[in-house]
């Protein structure tokens, strides 16, 4: 992202799932093609409606009418599907460019191939009901990563120095909840955890493109699976060309297989593509000046010891010259 479901009353159904998932690695498998011909890869996602592309391309079988047979592997954020990448347990993932280039420290080998959804609508701030005025604001809740970078933006553009607000680390399903009990006084994430901190008493006052803040999602993979496995990874790459094609231009469609592997409610799919801009597109010269900044941010917060290198991590126009033929 340039800087990318309710507590339902069965809150404690997602604290289980992602208990669950942690004890395994983070991640629930959903499957692939099956018996699907075509080289094996694991392609990691969060779960939540900004990954509906690749539950369409898994739904209708787009993968493997390319000849690739993908399992689709949830994680409970995109920053851990990322570091399934490393560890091996993954070939390629989906991810904000935010928390991916906070990633590069530890795990130099992450390539950036493309973007595949891009949005300044999708990130809302949310503050409690009592909180008149964005000064107020004492402790913010946060995830590493993008929405770490979107709270210290907000706060730059209401002229309120970070480094006086307490930034309180969580998980999404829990933050919304903070809220409600006072623990935080104001939060920024994606959907659907700003819809749920409404309902929970609190009030969505702008989004991140309100004050300059838009973020794209990248496909990742590791350099040296890459560079082995070009030809796997393009015919990934057309297949999610055309299932972001396919959410931008039925919504509802992209909403059912949404829900029927990922379990994410119809309505917050069909939310979330008037939102997001789903489409594949390369990576270009023009992007790395904001990547840069998200880079800088990194450093100068002291969250990395030396400038991300995502000059060397994005791989520009690799799309076009790969896969866009």
């Amino acid at each position: 992202m340039q800087a990318r479901p309710t507590f339902w009353r069965a809150a404690a159904v997602i604290t289980l799932i992602t208990t669950i998932s942690a004890c395994s690695a983070g991640s629930t498998d959903s499957g692939g093609a099956g018996n699907a011909a075509g080289p094996k890869v694991r392609f990691a996602v969060g779960i939540d409606a900004a990954y509906a592309p690749v539950f369409v391309a898994q739904e209708k079988g787009l993968f493997a009418k390319r000849g690739v047979n993908v399992d689709v592997v949830q994680f409970g954020k995109g920053g851990d599907a990322v570091d399934a990448i490393a560890s091996g347990q993954v070939q390629l993932a989906g991810s904000s460019d935010t928390t991916t280039i906070g990633k590069l420290q530890q795990n130099p080998d992450l390539r950036a191939l493309l973007v595949y959804e891009q949005s300044g609508k999708f990130l809302k701030v949310v503050q409690r009901k009592d909180v008149g005025d964005p000064s107020q604001i004492r402790k913010m809740a946060t995830v590493p990563g993008l929405s770490e970078l979107a709270a210290t933006r907000f706060l730059e553009s209401k002229r309120i120095d970070p480094k006086k607000v307490a930034f309180v680390t969580a998980d999404p399903p829990e933050i919304p909840a903070l809220l409600q009990k006072g623990s935080v006084d104001a939060y920024v994430l994606w959907e659907p955890w700003p819809a749920k901190g409404a309902e929970l008493g609190g009030k969505i006052t702008e989004t991140s493109g309100d004050y300059g803040l838009s973020y794209v999602q990248w496909l990742i993979a590791g350099n040296r699976w890459l560079a082995a496995n070009q030809g796997t990874a393009a015919k990934v790459a057309a297949a999610l060309d055309e299932a972001a094609r396919l959410t931008e231009s039925d919504p509802q469609a992209a909403a059912r297989a949404t829900q029927k592997i990922a379990k994410v409610p119809a309505e917050q799919t069909v939310t979330a593509a008037r939102e997001i801009d789903f489409g594949v597109r390369d990576i270009t010269a023009a992007d790395l000046e904001g990547y840069e900044r998200t880079a800088e941010f990194f450093l100068e917060t002291g969250k990395a010891k030396a400038k991300p290198d995502v000059r060397t991590a994005v791989l520009q126009n690799w799309y076009s010259q790969h896969a866009g033929k």
